[in-house]
């Protein structure tokens, strides 16, 4: 999640391996398999404001289930289950303070052996 703030990518929070870290915190170290070989999958979700002023992700659910199939043809195990996933995306926009924006799921191997 990020908020755009003097022409620079921001925000407060990401939920980053099943808890949420400060912004500056949330690296992945040098040696990760996915920065090297590319190997990860991804979804691109929106969230819109509404004429009444409320917040609507558009098409969650299936986002999040195509995240799920994405990772199981790539033979990669997502260790969290769908609700936990679309609570860590609603309660990433609430503490971004975002009533729209774009929201980017990445699933990516960490380091470790390569």
């Amino acid at each position: 999640m990020a908020s755009k703030a003097q022409g620079a990518l921001t925000g407060e929070a990401i939920w980053m391996d099943g808890e949420f870290v400060k912004w500056d915190d949330a690296n992945i170290h040098i040696l990760t398999h996915t920065l090297h070989y590319g190997l990860g999958v991804f979804e691109g979700i929106r969230c819109y404001r509404t004429e009444d002023g409320r917040s609507a992700v558009f098409r969650l659910s299936e986002h999040l289930r195509r995240l799920y199939d994405s990772a199981k043809i790539n033979l990669m195990e997502i260790p969290y289950d769908i609700d936990v996933l679309t609570d860590a995306v609603l309660e990433s926009l609430r503490r971004n303070n975002l009533s729209e924006g774009y929201i980017r799921p990445l699933v990516y191997i960490g380091d470790g052996a390569m």
